[in-house]
């Protein structure tokens, strides 16, 4: 008797490798989805600490050339470096703060290098210490990863109104129109569309939108024309590690909220792609993040961490492969080597980016709605759990200044609604909870 061998096509979508065009479309979809959050916080410091438009320009296009590098790093992996899952990198806006507290501390002149040592010192911090921040998982139950992920999106959300009302108190009526619009351009191709062009929605949403912001006047050039063709930062361009015990305290307390998003935003990817993140994913997904800070400090960047908002896209356009957005990560690589191209992206108005982004962020929500259907709810002290947690984390959306007079150190934690909400959902789930309902895989 003869058997006829079966061939082997068990690959899980994450590592599976789309046609090149898939790579390619779905890569600029992921560009455009992060690329407002990765060049804001460089634009804010920069401005902060007096750069020139040349040098600020020069900021932004190292925060672009290391954020790709960064996302490399976590999709592709190199040896325990790496969680190989569809994780994009950039710069934090946790950075913002303590970055312009030493500013006013120290000075413009002295700042960004004194930024940079305590960065490089808390990015050697993180690689230490993933091994055993990786281990938490087993306080991530469902009930507390649900409402974690919930929080990241709900988070979100007010960057996209914010990006609708271009950052003012009150949206023109022509910001809410293109909002409008974009929104249901997206809905609408994700709805009708067949198959690939389907999952890239927001991107054709984008277009339309751009395109019917141009004749109006919404449409700013200058970027794309002041641009340079070509451009990259050299090793610690910006300034030598200088190093201060206060900066490096604030830094690695930084570094913690740093950690606490990366494991949240991990655990809610592998939700979403059907491949729960174990420890050592985790701390291989740690570890990548603590290289990637140091060597975006070596380049002028800033420190790194996973960008909830496309996991949100990961969610919504149900492209699951890490190619894809190791795409996304040498697309970003070559803005950062030539800004000009980065300028192409930057022709995208807020308003529009904002109404793609009510669709985007709402779809990490969504995420962690599904999570917590997997949680045991008739257990009353599991709503109690949930709503607690829900309410103090949605307390630094509502209410910005909430924590204006507590110490920095604690608003480093409390002014982030995730980390806030994570840290009472785990909190008190170990003192009223149940053991996990479910354990997830060890590894990948």
């Amino acid at each position: 008797m003869t058997t006829t061998a079966t061939p082997v096509t068990d690959i899980h979508p994450v590592d599976r490798k789309p046609p090149a065009l898939q790579l390619v479309v779905g890569g600029v979809q992921h560009v455009a989805a992060m690329y407002a959050g990765v060049v804001a916080p460089p634009l804010i410091i920069g401005s902060a600490v007096g750069l020139s438009g040349g040098q600020l320009s020069l900021l932004i296009s190292a925060s672009l050339f290391t954020a790709g590098l960064a996302t490399l790093l976590q999709t592709l992996g190199v040896w325990r470096f790496g969680a190989r899952l569809p994780l994009v990198n950039g710069v934090t806006f946790a950075n913002v703060a303590p970055v312009m507290a030493i500013v006013q501390q120290h000075g413009p002149q002295n700042a960004l290098g004194i930024v940079y040592g305590a960065t490089l010192v808390g990015a050697a911090l993180m690689v230490l210490a993933a091994p055993f921040f990786s281990r938490l998982t087993r306080f991530f139950p469902p009930l507390v990863t649900g409402t974690v992920i919930t929080l990241i999106g709900v988070s979100l959300l007010p960057v996209a109104i914010n990006w609708i009302s271009s950052q003012q108190d009150s949206a023109e009526p022509h910001g809410i129109l293109l909002a409008a619009i974009t929104l249901l351009a997206v809905l609408a191709f994700n709805r009708f569309l067949p198959g690939f062009w389907s999952r890239i929605a927001l991107l054709l949403g984008l277009v339309v939108g751009t395109l019917i912001a141009w004749p109006l006047g919404e449409v700013d050039t200058s970027t794309f024309r002041e641009a340079p063709a070509f451009g990259v930062a050299s090793p610690f361009h910006f300034g030598s590690p200088a190093f201060d015990i206060a900066a490096i305290i604030s830094m690695a307390i930084v570094m913690i909220v740093i950690m606490a998003e990366s494991t949240a935003d991990m655990l809610a990817l592998g939700e979403v792609v059907g491949r729960p993140t174990g420890q050592r994913t985790l701390a291989d997904g740690l570890r990548a993040d603590g290289v990637a800070t140091a060597l975006s400090t070596v380049f002028g960047g800033f420190a790194c961490t996973a960008f909830a908002q496309n996991v949100g896209l990961v969610a919504l356009t149900r492209m699951f492969s890490r190619y894809v957005v190791a795409a996304c990560g040498a697309i970003l690589v070559l803005l950062g080597l030539f800004p000009v191209a980065g300028g192409v992206v930057a022709l995208v108005p807020q308003p529009v980016l904002g109404g793609a982004g009510l669709v985007l962020f709402g779809s990490v929500a969504v995420s962690g709605v599904r999570t917590l259907a997997t949680a045991a709810f008739d257990r009353p002290a599991n709503v109690t759990i949930v709503a607690a947690a829900l309410g103090i984390g949605i307390i630094p959306i509502a209410a910005p200044e909430f924590y204006a007079h507590f110490p920095s150190a604690v608003q480093t934690v409390l002014d982030s609604g995730i980390s806030a909400g994570c840290v009472v959902a785990v909190v008190l789930n170990l003192i009223f909870g149940t053991r996990r309902e479910r354990t997830p895989a060890a590894g990948s």
